[in-house]
């Protein structure tokens, strides 16, 4: 019997909910023995010259071992990624000019952590302050201009010139401005790392998704050599996107490590992450959409401004993802779009949980429901009428993004299904017929989004037999609570009949594993599952052609009998050898690598019902009703957890959590009094309605599960909030839905 496809415990839960787990902040290597403590002083203005940076009185300061500002540090500023405009350098402490507020100034070394915080409040900055634009769309204007050298705010475009025929012959055509706004990344464990200089090496610790990526992101940025740095992930609380890099305090704290030969610790305050360490979506949307009255959609245009922040970070690049998802899970003939990126006098915008896709989906189920408030028909027809047919796949967009596999038009029935879609409808109707104060509203959402890519992908994987006839696996992806000891155990064991509890997984240690693509964008499963998959039936061959010498026989016959853990001559039991003795006689290992043919294409179809107080716009989730179509299942109770962390963000950003700055680049939301980082008060128990259509692009037929709840939750939600008072005469309020711009639609 196959263990994949059954509810295996996670093996990591008993020490996460005993001992715990060990983060950075936690460690107590030998090698950091005697640290000092890294404070940044951070900018209080959003815009402004740097007149000077006094830091005389916070040197003479108890417990300090020393300030240093960028001139000290003699680090280069960086320009963003390729395609992002390159003249947008970011420094890794602030020169000449600050740009936001919380950008790191000066770094201040001390014996003790609290002596940090105290000697940062004596550094005396100069500023010359300058006019602020936290708003994208006065951002695209030019007038107040962040980095002159680029001469410009726009980080990058993408798009041609739009057609002005294109909606020639639709009969209706209806356009909307749409927010997806900026919301905090909040990960449990904030930003953190360590780094210790041993006269050769850098050994650096820190919270990443990618310890490969960070590594030679550390040797280039510090100009050390090919293997001069090793660097550790330890236990992750949290990534969402944001921990893929390395950041400006990273990279100092590394230096400084290896300038003063003494070891670093640096951990930022909760305040500190709100401030700094990156924000997610952000964009300003235009969606215009045109079709008969029949219903059926003839085309449709998304024109994107996305707030970049004060530096060109990942979240730059985002409108290349939401550009390639643009017509959803809909066969439209005819879509165009374009994109612009700003910066603004704020925090830099990053990957966050969808990355790109939760804003596509957003704006084209958005576009949906104007279209069909519009010309009189029930939303779900609408959709119903466009959705690619499932005899389609693979598919190819109007935006020329082609899709694997896919079966929107069950997904749909099976959450309408389960939801008794027909009698909600009927309740809604006879509160509206009553006039009740507290009114229904059903919310429907039909998303697709790309995992594993945008392109085609690898991984590595090496799995070795142990001398007591255990395993252990070595991954280049890196969790952070997404289960893959257990997810990887269960395939090693499934092709070599070694029992889940004798197989060990190794991850996050360059040294150990010095190749890998880590963990984002849903690539897990799909690309270091499979090269573990894969790498473990190449050992079973290996191991023939072994048993097959001392047993001179030939391989062909020799067989895994995966209940006793021996391989034998077939119909010769007696005539074989266990793992423990093959890996005795000689080192039984195989490394490899697995190269997908394309990315995947996950969809679902996610159903919210709400209750909206008309009297103060408060908003209860009452049911969430979810198809989540993740491919071929290898462990449903560790699907179900990811799926239920989606969506729950996915419901966060549609009802309260917003990042919010005044217009003097202020931010108001810096902790989590101000920033409505939800719970589960505010949630209620999921309905997962299962679904599973296998990919052919890997041989487990799995695709990513990850960011599915933020992308058709979010839109979900906000549909059934504007549902509710739809009859009131409201097509549209922005996200969040509060009570007070739910009260406010409802007042105007």
């Amino acid at each position: 019997m196959s263990i994949l496809g059954n509810r295996v415990v996670r093996k990591e839960d008993p020490r996460f909910l005993t001992v715990g787990g060990t983060y950075c902040d936690d460690l107590r290597d030998e090698r950091l023995a005697g640290a000092g403590y890294v404070t940044f002083v951070r900018s209080t203005m959003a815009h402004a010259r740097l007149l000077s940076v006094d830091t005389s009185e916070a040197a003479k300061a108890p417990g300090v071992v020393g300030v240093y500002t960028f001139d000290d540090i003699g680090l280069p500023a960086v320009p963003g990624i390729i395609l992002l405009n390159q003249e947008m350098k970011r420094p890794p402490l602030a020169t000449g000019k600050v740009r936001f507020v919380g950008e790191p100034i000066a770094a201040i070394v001390t014996e003790h952590r609290y002596q940090g915080e105290d000697a940062a409040e004596l550094v005396f900055v100069d500023y010359d302050p300058l006019p602020v634009v936290v708003d994208a769309e006065e951002a695209a204007k030019d007038e107040v201009v962040l980095h002159e050298e680029a001469g410009t705010n726009v980080a990058m475009r993408l798009g041609e010139p739009f057609d002005e025929h294109f909606f020639d012959g639709c009969e209706v055509v209806v356009s909307e401005r749409i927010l997806n706004h900026r919301v905090g990344i909040a990960p449990l464990e904030v930003r953190s790392s360590a780094a210790a200089w041993d006269g050769d090496r850098l050994h650096v610790w820190q919270a990443t998704q990618m310890p490969q990526g960070s590594r030679d992101a550390y040797q280039m940025l510090l100009g050390l050599e090919p293997g001069q740095v090793h660097l550790i992930a330890p236990d992750v609380g949290g990534g969402f996107g944001a921990k893929t890099g390395v950041s400006g305090e990273d990279l100092v704290t590394a230096w400084l490590a290896r300038h003063l030969d003494r070891p670093m610790r640096w951990t930022e305050t909760r305040t500190e992450n709100m401030l700094a360490m990156g924000h997610g979506r952000g964009q300003i949307q235009r969606v215009t959409i045109g079709g008969s009255r029949d219903g059926k959609v003839e085309a449709y245009r998304l024109e994107i401004i996305a707030d970049s922040g004060a530096y060109c970070a990942f979240g730059g690049m985002l409108p290349f993802m939401t550009r390639l998802m643009t017509t959803g899970v809909y066969a439209i003939p005819k879509a165009e779009s374009s994109s612009v990126s700003v910066t603004t006098n704020t925090c830099p915008t990053v990957a966050y949980r969808g990355a790109g896709r939760p804003e596509a989906a957003a704006a084209i189920e958005r576009a949906m429901d104007l279209f069909a408030a519009e010309i009189g028909m029930d939303p779900v027809e609408v959709r119903r009428k466009n959705l690619v047919p499932a005899d389609a796949f693979p598919f190819t967009t109007a935006a020329g993004t082609t899709y694997d596999t896919g079966d929107y038009q069950r997904a749909l029935d099976l959450a309408l299904e389960a939801s008794g879609y027909q009698e909600l409808r009927a309740e809604q109707q006879r509160r509206r017929a009553a006039g009740d104060t507290h009114q229904l509203g059903i919310g429907v959402s039909v998303y697709v989004e790309v995992t594993g890519g945008p392109y085609a992908g690898n991984e590595v994987a090496k799995v070795e037999i142990t001398p007591d006839g255990g395993a252990r696996v070595y991954t280049g992806t890196s969790p952070h609570g997404q289960g893959h000891v257990t997810s990887w155990s269960m395939l090693a064991s499934e092709e070599l009949g070694i029992p889940i509890d004798r197989i060990e997984v190794i991850h996050g240690d360059t040294d150990l594993v010095p190749v890998g693509g880590g963990t984002a964008g849903s690539r897990s499963l799909q690309l270091g599952g499979a090269a573990v998959h894969q790498a473990s039936i190449e050992l079973v061959d290996l191991a023939k052609q072994r048993a097959a010498d001392a047993l001179e026989a030939n391989p062909d016959d020799i067989v895994l009998d995966k209940l006793d853990g021996r391989l034998h001559v077939a119909g010769t039991p007696s005539a074989g050898k266990t793992w423990a003795e093959l890996a005795a006689a000689e080192p039984l290992v195989v490394e490899t690598t697995f190269q997908a043919g394309s990315a995947t294409f996950p969809f679902g179809a996610h159903v919210a019902v709400v209750d909206v107080d008309t009297e103060t716009g408060k908003v209860t989730v009452e049911r969430m009703v979810t198809v989540d179509d993740a491919g071929r299942i290898i462990n449903p109770l560790i699907v179900e957890g990811q799926r239920h962390g989606g969506i729950a963000q996915g419901i966060a950003q549609a009802l309260c959590e917003e990042i919010v700055y005044d217009e003097d680049g202020n931010l108001l939301t810096s902790t989590l009094a101000d920033f409505t980082f939800i719970s589960a008060a505010e949630l209620p128990s999921f309905e997962l309605v299962p679904m599973e259509t296998p990919t052919t692009t890997n041989p487990l037929g799995a695709k990513g599960i990850g960011e599915s709840g933020t992308i058709g939750g979010t839109p979900a939600v906000q549909s059934a909030v504007i549902d509710a008072v739809s009859h009131l005469g409201i097509r549209h309020i922005d996200m969040p839905l509060t009570p007070r711009r739910v009260w406010e639609a409802l007042n105007r």
